[in-house]
Parts: structure tokens; sequence; C-alpha cells
């Protein structure tokens, strides 16, 4: 383990039976709040968007926002929410998907991506990869390219790069950390 992973993985608290019984959460407000620590992730997530030569960071509802703006920004590239459904106004492309918990759907303004974009979606976590294959389903119906996914902390056991991969093709699915 890299001296950075220890950094961020010795921010990030354990909340038991959270949201529901036997759910072990990944706190990472402390790591927000770690100056240190939160910039150490910011630069490994922009240097895993230089790698991809992205134009655009999408960052998923609601701590992608948290982490892919500050990356776009550290990597001057536009970015772009994907928000759950009926939060942006204005013409969206919307797509239904299922996660841990139930089911939802997530949005994105129809204009803000087009066919030349190269685009890195951000999040805190992949779990069983329901969310980040909806965004990529939305990125790619927008005539977008998913040019990659990078994530704070990957849960292995729960399957979601497995899920991944497929519709990624050759695109890279990076993880800062795998728990």
């Amino acid at each position: 383990m890299t001296g950075i992973q220890e950094l961020l993985l010795s921010r990030i608290r354990d909340v038991a039976d959270y949201p529901e019984p036997g759910v072990m959460f990944k706190d990472i407000t402390p790591l927000l709040a770690d100056p240190a620590a939160f910039t150490a992730l910011t630069d490994g997530l922009a240097d895993i968007a230089a790698g991809t030569r992205a134009t655009k960071v999408v960052g998923l509802e609601a701590r992608g926002f948290i982490l892919g703006a500050p990356v776009a920004v550290r990597a001057g590239l536009g970015f772009i929410p994907v928000r759950k459904a009926g939060k942006l106004p204005g013409a969206t492309l919307r797509q239904a998907y299922d996660l841990e918990y139930g089911s939802a759907e997530i949005e994105v303004h129809a204009e803000d991506l087009t066919s030349g974009d190269r685009v890195l979606i951000v999040d805190d976590v992949l779990a069983t990869g329901g969310t980040a294959e909806a965004a990529i389903q939305l990125i790619q119906r927008a005539g977008a390219e998913v040019c990659g996914v990078a994530v704070l902390m990957e849960l292995g056991f729960l399957g979601g790069r497995g899920r991944l991969e497929p519709v990624l093709g050759e695109a890279p699915l990076e993880a800062l950390l795998r728990l």
C-alpha cells in the first residue's frame, strides 16, 4: 500500500448498520475535512483524468459532485453533474437503474454533452455498479464517449467491476482504494 493510499484509508470511517442493518457504510467526511487527504484524493483522480484524455468530468450525485468538481478544475476540464431525476431544469436525458437498496433514475442536461466529448465518470464508491452503469448509458445516449470511470474506493465483494467492464470496453476503471 502506498503512502497516499494509507492516508486516504486512515481518513475513511466505518459506520455499522447504516443506512440499514448489516451494511458497513464508508464515511468519507473525515477525509474531506482533512486538507492534505482531500488534496491527495483530488490529485490522484486528476492524474487518472489526464491519462484518459478526458474533455469533461461527470460527477454522480451526490458525493461525485464533491470529488468530481475539484478534479475537473485541477485537470482543466469541464464538469457535468448527473443528478437524481427531477433536479435539473430544462431539457434532460433520463436513465432508470437498480441500486443496492432499490431503484432510481438519473438525469443530465441534454446540451451539456456532445459527440466530441470524452467523459471520465467520477464517484466516491463503486459498489454494485448500478449507478455507474446507468451513467455510462446516459453519456452514450447523449452521443459522448466514456473514456473511463475513476472512484476513491471499490468495494470488490459487491461485484461492480464485473458489471462495468463489459459496458466500458477498453475504457479503464480505476480505484484509488480496493476494499
